[in-house]
């Protein structure tokens, strides 16, 4: 162009912030709009593999071949990023720990099955320091065998062998896990805006581990688990012991479990603390450009091995860091500890008068010994009764503890992986584990047409059936694959008892449907959501469309005894906007609630609005609720949730928190009652968009075959 078409001043052609995230975005604008994106966050437009199926490729993946080349990575150390003690096990270990320690209970998000730690804000903790490290030296491998093996398991499988190649005979190993492209936007971490804030701001009181905001685990802002100095930085082994206790409850873990990991994890390695922390770069997500994503960048020596700064803290916990052995109980409870300070400043324990033999070498200079430490956490399992006796039991039997500490770090890499059935390679155990939540395989050759007309002459109500079908899937959790329809587990404690289930309701039903599961040799996971499809059906003929809902036999029913019931507690609904229910008003709005579900489900906003529509047209509301039944026909799978709720012969007039009068215009009567899930898609622009689609005179019939495929869906998200 000629300089006549340069932009006025000469200033850049791009609107500044419109492609970074400096700019202003809608939600910045409007804070209280619902964001949609968590909805569409891995759409398929930012996966470079297309219509790719890991789960098949990664089955011709050379597993030995992949073992023995991560095996010898261990010991090739790299100039540019030097071992410690020439082993980069410790390095490994922890890559793997603190890509799946991110896991939470509450909500199953976190964890290490989609390589989530590659992106921001996990690649830039400060608990994650010079992980990024780790990731490179593990790239040669993953770019030798490609598509074939995924960062997420690549990252997982290094950290387990690194321990088999340090001694530890671990329990096994599962491929299959999937890489995302992007980060994971679904996922709270803390309202905190500052990293390592104190731990105050997410506890009501700090001093009880119980009061944490839900559905958090760590205790800072950066961290994976607890801070190895102590509560907000100040030493203290028996209040530490108790934040550890909370925090790993809340990542699935029991006392036993803990002091496992905690001690095994301890066994190798060691932390990096032999400098000026304050001289650090950036982390990864703020480094310059020419650093090619790597951060922390140390000017002292390059700040490697010897020289590293990472936690701060400083040192290594047993005599020899990279062999499985059971040198930390014997430095732990064979010395006397006293409270110290790294080189950079951070509170660590260190022992008194130690025996010269029994102190590690360096790291790169084996001619030198070095003080081991004990971080805040390390003393915690001498000084907790309760973690100690179970201390003594492992010091009393190795095997023991070998066994304990091989099962729990199998749970830690495993725990979002999903059930045994999904397990890929030659080193997948075959043990059912209560945390995998087992299901029996249930039959697939009885005969579904005479079972759905044994359903349809039941005398069930379609909203009956629907709404039974619908709370047994509901539990459904793409986040680590838990819940669901298949187990059928909502006829077991807890779930028949739930309040969002009515119980009562509940039981009429199955009443009904398990002796026709019986009669026909179908499991009652299948005749349950067979149901639903009846019911499904029953509703589109009623409102003049034809139609046959997809249903695939072979869902099991689980046993009592396969059920850690405990465990599913944190699987119940509290709010479940498609029923149009809430147990109790909660400071997170029902909209939000809804959104929250929707993606646990997996739907996207088009699914969430068909379904919200459907469900509300079948008279699905829990107790049998009139709020969002915008239509005089209720039972028929009509588009009248849409059609009213665009209608501007209305006006919506709030009654109460969460409650509206949906009135006629020239006579002020009230037509219909609403709640804010209902009017949130009028009054959100992209779901009144959305709404729109079906409220037009000629969306009946693509409205009945859209609710059919969000609904089958829904009902087979657990079918793996």
């Amino acid at each position: 162009m000629d300089g006549d078409d340069r932009p006025a001043g000469g200033g850049c052609p791009v609107m500044h912030g419109a492609i970074t995230e400096t700019g202003n975005s809608v939600t910045a604008w409007w804070p209280k709009t619902l964001n949609l994106d968590i909805l569409h966050q891995h759409d398929t437009k930012v996966n470079p593999l297309g219509d790719f199926d890991y789960r098949e490729a990664v089955k011709e993946l050379d597993f030995e071949a992949v073992k023995a080349d991560v095996t010898a990575l261990m010991t090739e150390s790299q100039e540019w990023w030097p071992a410690d003690y020439g082993h980069y096990g410790g390095l490994m270990i922890r890559l793997a720990w603190h890509s799946a320690g991110s896991y939470r209970l509450a909500d199953g998000r976190g964890g290490g099955g989609h390589g989530n730690i590659r992106f921001a804000p996990l690649n830039s903790w400060p608990d994650n320091g010079n992980l990024d490290k780790a990731r490179r030296i593990l790239w040669p491998v993953k770019k030798k065998y490609g598509n074939k093996l995924s960062w997420a398991d690549l990252i997982l499988l290094a950290g387990n062998i690194a321990y088999e190649s340090m001694g530890l005979k671990t329990f096994g190993f599962s491929f299959g896990r999937e890489d995302i492209w992007h980060p994971e936007k679904d996922t709270y971490w803390g309202a905190e805006r500052e990293w390592l804030a104190p731990s105050d701001t997410r506890y009501e009181d700090v001093m009880q581990p119980d009061t944490m905001e839900n559905p958090l685990a760590a205790v800072q802002m950066g961290l994976i688990y607890v801070n190895p100095e102590g509560v907000n930085g100040q030493p203290d082994p028996i209040k530490t012991a108790a934040h550890v206790r909370e925090t790993f409850a809340r990542m699935a873990m029991n006392d036993e479990e803990t002091a496992a990991l905690t001690c095994g994890g301890h066994t190798v390695g060691k932390a990096h603390g032999n400098g000026d922390a304050a001289a650090l770069g950036a982390e990864p997500e703020g480094s310059d450009i020419e650093n090619q994503g790597l951060g922390w960048l140390n000017p002292h020596l390059d700040g490697k091995a010897t020289n590293a700064v990472t936690s701060g803290i400083e040192g290594a916990w047993t005599t020899h860091p990279t062999t499985w052995d059971m040198g930390y109980f014997k430095l732990l409870f064979g010395y006397e500890w006293e409270l110290t300070k790294s080189p950079a400043g951070a509170n660590q324990w260190r022992p008194v008068d130690i025996a010269e033999e029994d102190m590690p070498v360096d790291p790169t200079d084996a001619s030198k010994r070095v003080m081991p430490m004990m971080t805040d956490a390390d003393m915690a399992m001498k000084m907790d009764p309760t973690y100690r006796a179970i201390c003594e039991k492992f010091m009393a039997d190795q095997a023991y503890f070998d066994d304990c500490f091989a099962r729990a770090w199998f749970k830690l890499i495993h725990r979002d992986l999903g059930p045994r059935s999904r397990y890929i390679g030659p080193d997948a155990p075959a043990e059912d584990l209560i945390w995998q939540d087992p299901i029996p395989e249930g039959p697939k050759d009885y005969d579904v047409t005479a079972l759905k007309a044994d359903i349809a002459a039941s005398g069930l109500s379609v909203a009956d059936m629907v709404a039974t079908a619908w709370d047994s899937a509901r539990t459904f959790r793409q986040s680590d694959l838990r819940g669901g329809a298949n187990g059928a587990r909502i006829r077991l404690a807890p779930q028949k008892d739930w309040a969002g289930n009515e119980p009562e309701r509940l039981a009429s039903v199955l009443a009904v449907l398990e002796p026709l599961a019986e009669k026909h040799g179908a499991t009652v996971a299948d005749t349950i959501v067979l149901a639903g499809n009846v019911g499904v059906e029953q509703a589109a003929k009623a409102a003049g469309v034809t139609v046959e809902v997809p249903f695939t036999a072979g869902r099991g029913d689980a046993k009592a005894e396969q059920t850690d019931a405990e465990s599913f507690d944190v699987l119940e609904p509290l709010a479940d906007g498609f029923r149009n229910w809430m147990k109790k008003d909660y400071a997170v709005a029902a909209e939000e609630l809804m959104l929250d579900r929707a993606q646990l489900l997996g739907l996207t906003g088009p699914e969430m609005t068909v379904l919200v529509g459907g469900m509300r047209a079948m008279g699905a509301n829990h107790g049998g609720a009139a709020h969002g039944v915008f239509t005089d026909r209720a039972g028929a799978l009509t588009t009248d949730f849409f059609v009213n709720l665009t209608d501007m012969g209305y006006k919506w007039v709030p009654t109460g928190s969460n409650a509206y009068a949906i009135v006629e215009r020239g006579s002020d009567e009230t037509k219909w009652t609403a709640t804010r899930v209902d009017l949130v898609f009028g009054s959100n622009s992209i779901l009144r968009a959305y709404a729109e689609v079906y409220a037009q005179d000629d969306a009946h019939e693509k409205f009945v075959h859209d609710f059919v495929a969000a609904w089958t869906k829904v009902m087979e998200n657990d079918l793996f």
